[in-house]
């Protein structure tokens, strides 16, 4: 057996992409020079950045050491196969990938002398044809692009009956055109600021493509936000006026020479620094901009004026008080509208952070006299309402414009309606294109068209912050304490796993502010979570898919392939994740919550008290990773495997299993008592009739049984200042009073588990469903331990006067309680009365704000959210399907466990959100309807379950809505009309 293709395969596959990699341009660099490239400039290591930085000698050396390695590629494939072959070409591919993967760089210069050595007539063709096409046409990505298709076509030519060369060679082209595009180029940098040997070649090599355009595709950490936002605008065919960049350190006489500015068309000469327009620092105002430069001298002494401007004191200071780096600035030069009507636009009012219209501000002429603070210009609030789901409607709702000021120099001009409303849909239009993130436009009309000058991130409406999500992990009215405490768990899981992925890229992430409490009501970081997204190559609703189910669209294949490393070390995570759980369940969970349990918390100090809430605090740390992971892997698998929610079996999640459990209990005390025995459908008069009967004993410690295997439940499981079940026993017997005399909610609790087989793929999910239950049951129990060692603490403090009421302990954050208990401030523990005054008067204003708006754009005032809700009686709203089935019912609103009352399977019920008490609730209803959740909510389980229509995601539902409405529901659709 002839081994040699073998061994060459091998070699042409291994080891040629190892001498690709091979650093030798960053090892002679150094050598010589003592720089290192990776930290110069754009970080490549190339024969381009080793002339730039290195200067000649670094240069010539890096060519030699680079064409070696193409043609020892070339010799290695020729010890294995016939000279010539197309292995040769293959080998250079092994060659370019390796140099990029490892080395950082294009590999041009091995592509280049690997073809030279296999064939030096097609170089020799392609390298005359390039130089000279170049020197005449003098565009440099012209003359790139255009050398990879000639090669392609000679070598295509040169082999006519071996189509294999021209795929090859195809293929080669394409993997240099798609590292052209993913790497910047060195030859972007200013030649004036290379080595002095060197700069008139590179000079040369840029071209007159030195001269940058609107046109072209633009890097922000080159040439500025506002230069790369105008031309990725102008790209996608926004009205931006023809512009041209001078990069930093690029000498101007070429770019001034080729403009011809004149009184009949002016230019503009503006700044473009490096970090302003940021998301963070506009710098408004800090930098010159020269209007009606009309002649070239002007121009040029346009640049210098405006160049000059970076170095003034108060452009120093602006950058040092928001710690922006000294960097440099670019000039961009545009075509000068004149402009009838012109202003600024804010897609969301940086003042009013809790509207929801757009602010406009306009005059008549230029957009100058607006921003230079020398004119009362027009207000305008614009609001733009969503549109109708009802296509055919679409119409009905109008956009209304609201003009705040009437100016009284104004001449009599008025601003045409329209024009604002197309400005008002043009703001909105740029905060969409922008990732969501609120944008600040400047705008002017020319009598034909809206021209954009200007787009930047509002700075003093970041980040943005959603409930979406959040309002489900976390819902209701949060205190101090609670959140003190789930704030750093979750954060905290959030980031590792987000680390697992990124790796090196989160190390400048704060994943502390990953959410936040606003009006008492938990958010996420939409801005920060944004920025994890986009470096791991996902969609902005990538944490929607994954925690609710929602659509996921495809996120891109480079982003995917760019990201295997760290999706690789998540999958193993998630791939073991039931292993890992079982081994920390048995070595920590178990053993360590039953010592808990079995612990007496009232007897122990307060010291130890604070001792037993770390040993909780630490297995919660653990425990809330799998409470995260879990649900994520569940949402994953049964996203790739397309198994359905009515395939899998729920009945052994926690809160299915505990009304279950409770129906059981309820059905065989049916047998004992009749319902026409008890006169009034409560649960005290039902368990006054049970203490009275022979067997009534039995079935009291049965239901205690029950209330000690399930008391750690609650309204929300996830809020340790919610009372448990096993604190508040009245909760419990009221749900067992309603499973006792509704007979049919009762079965429908108890016939919840499949019975069908499962198909492979719903096995597979189910594993991770199971999971999901196990984990959530261990959290729950951590979670009512931590709440009742709070409350001995607290029964210590109140005993001691330190405190005067009961709950006082949760308006304190966790760092505070351990102050006070270590006794460590004095002067803290004598201001702890003034305090706690504080924020129960805090507690008690956000605790009665029935609505909070969905997103929060920067840092809002304390002010009360006081928007009022307008109902149309016709609308249909929007909601996300959780349950399929429509059914048409009466709505019953409910705010709380105990308003439960009076439902049927015709009562459509309006809840805030649901959690594991809600069951016994949802197996006597026909429909449901939550402000908040998805389709891994405990709502939306157990709806399932039950077989009934949920729609989640209905923000203000119970404002919404009102007792006796008649409403259509569609599970499948989340779609909720009223009805007449």
């Amino acid at each position: 057996m002839n081994l040699t293709p073998i061994w060459g395969s091998l070699t042409v596959f291994i080891i040629c992409p190892l001498l690709g990699g091979l650093p030798l341009i960053d090892w002679i660099t150094y050598t010589l020079t003592g720089r290192q490239l990776r930290k110069l400039g754009t970080g490549n290591i190339s024969v381009s950045a080793a002339f730039y930085h290195g200067g000649k000698l670094a240069g010539v050396c890096a060519v030699v050491s680079e064409a070696a390695k193409g043609i020892i590629a070339v010799l290695l494939a020729r010890i294995f196969f016939s000279t010539g072959s197309v292995w040769e070409i293959i080998a250079i591919i092994s060659v370019v990938l390796g140099r990029y993967w490892m080395g950082k760089s294009a590999g041009t210069t091995n592509a280049v002398w690997g073809i030279v050595a296999h064939d030096a007539i097609a170089a020799g063709i392609v390298w005359l044809i390039s130089l000279i096409s170049f020197t005449i046409i003098r565009d440099r990505l012209l003359g790139k692009y255009g050398a990879l298709v000639l090669l392609v076509v000679i070598i295509g030519l040169r082999n006519p009956h071996q189509p294999e060369y021209a795929i090859a060679t195809f293929a080669l082209a394409s993997l240099l055109a798609w590292i052209y595009q993913n790497i910047p180029d060195d030859l972007d940098l200013a030649s004036s600021s290379g080595q002095a040997n060197t700069s008139n070649l590179f000079r040369f090599f840029q071209g007159d493509k030195n001269i940058i355009t609107l046109d072209s595709k633009l890097n922000p950490n080159q040439v500025g936000s506002k230069a790369a936002n105008l031309a990725l605008l102008k790209r996608q065919g926004y009205p931006i006026a023809d512009g041209w960049i001078l990069r930093p350190g690029d000498d101007s006489k070429t770019l001034v020479a080729k403009l011809k500015p004149s009184a009949v068309s002016p230019l503009i000469v503006r700044s473009s620094a490096i970090g302003e327009d940021s998301p963070t620092a506009s710098a408004a105002g800090q930098y010159h901009s020269i209007l009606d430069v009309t002649s070239r001298e002007q121009l040029q002494s346009a640049i210098i004026d405006c160049q000059t401007s970076y170095l003034q004191n108060n452009a120093i200071e602006y950058r040092r008080h928001n710690r922006q780096a000294d960097n440099s600035m670019a000039i961009l030069i545009q075509k000068q509208i004149e402009g009838i009507y012109s202003g600024v636009a804010f897609s969301r009012d940086p003042v009013d952070h809790l509207t929801d219209a757009v602010a406009i501000e306009a005059l008549p002429g230029r957009a100058t006299k607006i921003v230079s603070g020398k004119y009362t210009p027009q207000r305008y609030r614009v609001v733009i309402p969503e549109a109708s789901l009802d296509s055919e409607h679409q119409d009905n709702k109008p956009i209304t414009v609201f003009q705040e000021n009437v100016r009284d120099d104004a001449n009599g001009v008025v601003i045409p309606q329209e024009i604002i409303e197309s400005v008002a849909l043009l703001a909105r239009e740029m905060e969409d294109l922008f990732e969501g993130i609120p944008q600040d436009i400047e705008w002017t009309y020319d009598g034909e068209q809206i021209w954009l000058l200007q787009v930047r991130p509002i700075t003093t409406l970041q980040p943005l912050w959603t409930r979406r999500i959040a309002a489900e992990v976390i819902p209701g009215k949060i205190r101090p304490l609670t959140w003190s405490i789930n704030q750093p768990l979750t954060c905290g899981v959030w980031g590792k796993l987000f680390t697992i992925v990124l790796g090196a890229r989160a190390k400048d992430l704060n994943f502390e502010e990953t959410a936040t409490l606003h009006f008492a009501s938990a958010y996420f970081n939409v801005t920060l979570l944004g920025t994890i997204f986009r470096r791991m190559g996902l969609p902005p609703e990538s944490l929607e898919f994954l925690t609710r189910g929602a659509k996921f669209s495809k996120p891109p294949l480079m982003s995917t392939i760019k990201n295997l490393p760290g999706l690789w070390r998540l999958a193993q995570r998630e791939w073991n994740l039931v292993k890992h759980f079982e081994r920390d369940r048995q070595k920590i969970f178990a053993p360590i919550l039953s010592e808990l349990e079995a612990q007496a918390v009232d007897e122990l100090s307060p010291r130890e008290i604070i001792d037993r809430i770390k040993t909780i605090l630490e297995l919660l740390d653990k425990a809330t990773y799998y409470n995260i992971l879990a649900p994520l892997s569940l949402a994953i698998r049964q996203a790739i495997f397309k198994v359905e929610e009515t395939e899998l079996d729920q009945s052994q999640t926690p809160e299915i299993k505990a009304a279950s459990s409770l129906a059981d209990v309820a059905s065989e005390t049916r047998k004992l008592l009749s319902t026409e025995e008890i006169t009034l459908d409560s649960s005290a008069s039902l368990f006054a009739h049970i203490a009275e009967n022979n067997e009534g004993a039995s079935i009291i410690e049965r239901f205690n049984l029950w209330l000690d295997q399930y008391g750690y439940l609650s309204e929300v499981a996830t809020d340790i200042a919610v009372p448990r079940w096993r604190d508040k026993p009245s909760i419990p017997r009221q749900m067992f009073t309603r499973f006792f005399f509704d007979a049919h909610g009762a079965r429908q609790a108890q016939s919840s588990a499949k019975t069908s087989a499962q198909s492979w793929q719903a096995k597979l999910v189910q594993t991770r469903l199971n999971l999901k239950g196990t984990v959530g049951e261990i959290y729950n129990k951590l979670l009512a331990n931590l709440r009742w060692s709070f409350l001995a603490l607290e029964q210590q403090w109140l005993n001691s006067n330190l405190i005067n009421q009961p709950g006082d302990i949760f308006l304190l954050k966790l760092p505070e309680i351990i102050l006070i208990t270590e006794n460590k401030e004095p002067d803290f523990i004598k201001q702890l009365p003034q305090l706690i005054e504080q924020r129960t008067e805090k507690w008690c204003r956000e605790k009665s704000l029935t609505q909070v708006p969905r997103l929060v754009y920067g840092k809002p005032e304390a002010s009360v959210w006081t928007t009022p809700i307008i109902l149309d009686p016709q609308q249909k709203m929007q909601g996300i399907g959780t349950s399929t089935g429509q059914i048409e019912g009466v709505v019953r609103v409910i705010s709380s466990l105990q308003q439960a009352t009076q439902i049927d399977k015709q009562t459509i019920i309006v809840v805030p959100y649901t959690d594991a008490g809600w069951s016994p609730i949802l197996a006597r209803a026909g429909g449901l309807i939550s402000e908040v959740g998805g389709r891994l909510s405990h709502g939306a389980i157990v709806a399932r379950e039950y077989n009934i229509p949920a729609v989640m995601d209905l923000a203000n539902a119970t404002q919404i809505f009102q007792d006796g409405q008649k409403v259509r529901i569609n599970g499948q659709t989340g779609i909720v009309e009223i009805l007449p």
